[in-house]
């Protein structure tokens, strides 16, 4: 099977849709957030914070079915194994749904255990609580939709994943002004549009990958459930990234209880303001999306010269457009603010800081673009070892800002940008090493 081109209109040509798709991600975030904030209530858009933190950390614990997806998926399409690739489709969809279905019922223990480690209390926790056990009801949805985005982004199918995010997105915005305006659920309804709208993307998602495999050849996989090495395989080459995503976890769990210890304005003003972050993460994700397929690709091909260049291009477009967020965060944040909550108090707070989170979009960068290389190489040891790392240095360091307030609290999280990144840095020898030289394509 030939490997696409590797040139810089091949890379962005690829990375442009997930950008674009990428942006419409934290309009969940955002449109939550807006939908209850112009109620003008700060306790419910704490609470609504508060529960985000909680279905983000118990959710995306399970990230690994997107992110190990995309990898698995591109060397297998490296190596011309397609019916591997199809295969990896069907376990990864089957495993998101079942694991989904778990959370389901395991949230009678997991609510009020995540709850209680978190320092809200009183109307804060009631407000989550609606928001977290209307969330879970679209757990089996959220879970399988990672494995089909993931599959698609391995495939380089990032125009199809445009159109997944678009459709949930629109969706979401939809039912959320219509449960919390219409028909005033409050938090429990920002809740409940979003797992309704997760429902609606699994099932957009499962009619285009039967589109795009072929509905024969998808059930020709069915034989390959039982199969015990694969499903070995599948586990074992995620665990590690599991244990990654769940140390970043908590880390921004970490990051939402310090905002709580601050009181309820400035708990809401951090929210609002991960708002920003989340546009920039996403959207720079672009390129490490892109890094993901491609370094999955280079290496399902053999080729060390290959892997170099995916790194190389799309580090180019992640800086230049990282220093162009940053750049138009310090124009345009304060809009921003306004536009998600009513509240002065929350303005307020969120202006104090506002420069700080408008450089996570330049400091993230190399942290960023390093997940994506390290993903599409499968290589979770080094994924679990710096970010488990980083994440203690980041808890380190907020413990000792904790006299400077909101500022120690935001310069604590861009630090930790920087250790994920530095530790990543000192494994990319060791990748090299194991591929092959061979020639790049140009």
């Amino acid at each position: 099977m030939q490997r696409p081109l590797l040139t810089r209109r091949s890379v962005f040509a690829q990375a442009w849709p997930i950008m674009l798709g990428q942006t419409t991600v934290p309009l969940v975030g955002l449109v939550d957030t807006a939908v209850i904030g112009w109620t003008g209530d700060a306790a419910a858009l704490a609470g609504v914070a508060l529960g985000a933190a909680v279905i983000g950390f118990i959710f995306w614990a399970f990230g690994f079915l997107r992110m190990g997806m995309t990898g698995l998926t591109a060397q297998a399409q490296g190596r011309g194994e397609r019916g591997e690739v199809d295969a990896l489709l069907v376990r990864g969809l089957v495993a998101g749904i079942a694991i989904g279905s778990a959370l389901v019922v395991a949230q009678i223990v997991l609510v009020p255990l995540a709850l209680g480690l978190l320092a809200g209390g009183g109307s804060l926790d009631a407000a989550a609580e609606d928001f977290v056990r209307a969330r879970f009801l679209g757990a089996p949805a959220a879970l399988g939709f990672y494995a089909i985005n993931g599959w698609l982004l391995g495939l380089g199918r990032t125009r199809a994943t445009l159109m997944l995010q678009i459709a949930m997105n629109l969706a979401n915005a939809a039912l959320d002004i219509w449960f919390v305006h219409g028909m005033g659920m409050g938090a429990r309804g920002v809740g409940l549009g979003t797992a309704i709208a997760e429902w609606i993307a699994l099932l957009l998602g499962i009619a285009m990958v039967a589109r795009i495999a072929g509905i024969d050849a998808l059930l020709h996989q069915r034989g390959g459930l039982f199969v015990r090495d694969a499903w070995a395989r599948l586990f074992a080459v995620n665990a590690d990234i599991m244990m990654r995503t769940v140390a970043l976890l908590t880390l921004f769990l970490w990051l939402a209880n310090a905002g709580a210890r601050l009181g309820a304005v400035q708990l809401a003003a951090n929210h609002v303001l991960m708002q920003l972050v989340s546009i920039f993460a996403f959207v720079l994700d672009g390129f490490a999306f892109t890094a993901e397929s491609r370094v999955g690709l280079a290496i399902g091909g053999g080729s060390r010269a290959d892997l170099r260049r995916a790194i190389r291009l799309t580090g180019e477009f992640s800086l230049g457009f990282g220093l162009l967020a940053t750049l138009a965060s310090f124009w345009l944040g304060g809009t921003l603010i306004d536009l998600l909550s009513a509240n002065e108090a929350v303005r307020a707070a969120a202006r104090t800081v506002l420069p700080l989170a408008a450089l996570a979009a330049t400091v993230g960068v190399p942290a960023w673009l390093l997940d994506g290389v390290f993903i599409g190489a499968t290589q979770g040891r080094a994924l679990r070892n710096a970010a488990m790392l980083a994440t203690a240095l980041y808890i380190l360091t907020d413990l000792s800002l904790r006299p400077f307030g909101a500022a120690g609290l935001w310069i604590a999280l861009l630090a930790s940008y920087v250790y994920r990144a530095g530790l990543l840095a000192l494994h990319l020898p060791r990748l090299f090493a194991t591929v092959a030289e061979a020639p790049a394509r140009s």
